[in-house]
């Protein structure tokens, strides 16, 4: 039975190194250690009671850097003329991403066992995406595994780009949004009572608006938990809903729609990673029906995945990509356009990069703008939220004097 082992060696250097391996026995494992070139000073079985870094490291997660980062440098170390084994055993011993260690420790395994590098990958679909395994089998049939890594590294990256802008520019609407939260909370929670009070005291009937305010103070004064539980219910709820077959849909059908800008811009951000997914697995030679369907899964948008199967359906009848795709409706007509002279010109997969590069600048363009209109738009919500509640707590002031005489 496999077990990991904790070793030290040295290298031809007489540098000390350390490290964990997989293997069926100490031997096994010392073995595996002289294949690399080092000298084995000690090899002892990890002990199976996990510590707490262990426990942390199962609940971490793996981030699109660390697999970009991997990608491009197994592509750069196979270009230089190692072998795939000696490069995994490099890449396992570097890499700190746990779970990405792992699933090296286990890809590699499967390698020395006989396995393709894709059969390998596709045993860690958390790890590896099917766009990942699908354009290493094509390199793999190809003779062009290191080309076709560096595609995929190249791929990571601009999706990872464009995660992080989208993420960075909304930052500031969303810490406007917590700041205009928590000062209402604050109001209502801590100042209206004061005020109350002090109108209590004096006697007389408080305005109609400045009662409902303290009435929602009293109760979310007195049922805060329920507030907590209500929220955390509705958010388990929405997710669930969203989890759903219908759901799903109907919330990537909304997005689409959305006001100020935003539906358009989640219909670009779709559209950018459709077009560079799909040029990036047809320019490494995976089979167009083959990169449709792993298109489709990556979308990120069922409004513009779901007609996939149909589009597949016709090309598979001999009909060019364009029409199909045209006739769908969730394209621009520049989209299909472009499309159709890469099909006419023999270029569809530099095509669609175009289309994804101006895409993305596109949505940075757009978010930029986004991010301008937000801003001034936040700002007046919050001074409408800090009004209304100042406009309660001071209209019974206007009669303060009557009921002080």
């Amino acid at each position: 039975m496999s077990a990991t082992y904790v070793y030290k060696a040295l290298d031809r250097g007489g540098a000390a190194q350390t490290g964990e391996l997989a293997g069926d026995s100490k031997a096994a494992v010392a073995a595996q250690l002289r294949l690399r070139g080092l000298t084995v000073v000690d090899v002892d079985q990890k002990s199976t009671t996990p510590t707490v870094e262990d426990l942390l490291d199962r609940y971490r997660g793996l981030k699109a850097r660390h697999v970009t980062v991997f990608a491009r440098q197994l592509a750069t170390m196979i270009s230089s003329g190692l072998s795939l084994l000696r490069a995994l055993y490099v890449l396992e011993e570097q890499t700190e991403a746990p779970k990405l260690k792992n699933a090296i420790v286990a890809v590699r395994q499967d390698v020395e066992a006989g396995l393709a590098l894709s059969q390998a990958m596709s045993k860690h679909p958390k790890v590896f995406s099917d766009l990942f395994v699908a354009m290493v089998r094509a390199g793999e049939t190809g003779g062009n595994l290191e080309e076709v890594l560096e595609r995929v590294a190249i791929q990571l990256e601009k999706d990872d780009n464009l995660r992080r802008t989208v993420r960075s520019a909304m930052v500031y609407p969303a810490m406007i949004g917590i700041f205009a939260v928590g000062v209402l909370m604050g109001m209502i929670l801590f100042i209206i009572p004061v005020f109350a009070d002090m109108y209590a005291d004096l006697g007389g009937e408080l305005p109609a608006f400045t009662q409902l305010m303290v009435d929602v103070s009293d109760l979310m004064r007195a049922y805060w938990y329920m507030m907590f539980l209500l929220s955390v219910a509705a958010v388990l709820g929405f997710r669930k809903w969203r989890s759903t077959e219908r759901g799903g849909y109907m919330w990537d059908a909304l997005k689409l729609r959305m006001p100020v800008r935003i539906g358009e811009i989640v219909r670009k951000i779709a559209v950018a990673r459709f077009a560079r997914t799909l040029g990036t697995l047809t320019a490494s030679g995976v089979p167009i029906l083959q990169a449709l369907d792993i298109t489709a899964r990556t979308a990120g948008n069922r409004v513009i995945s779901d007609p996939m199967a149909e589009v597949a359906d016709r090309v598979r009848e001999g009909q060019p990509l364009a029409t199909p795709l045209g006739r769908t409706g969730v394209f621009p007509v520049m989209v299909t356009q472009m499309l159709a002279v890469g099909e006419e010109t023999g270029a569809v997969d530099r095509m669609l990069h175009k289309l994804a590069d101006f895409y993305d600048d596109e949505v940075s363009t757009s978010l930029k703008s986004l991010t301008s209109i937000i801003e001034p738009v936040m700002m007046i919500v919050v001074g409408a939220i800090v009004g209304v509640v100042v406009i309660a707590m001071y209209l019974p002031l206007f009669n303060i004097f009557e009921l002080v005489q």
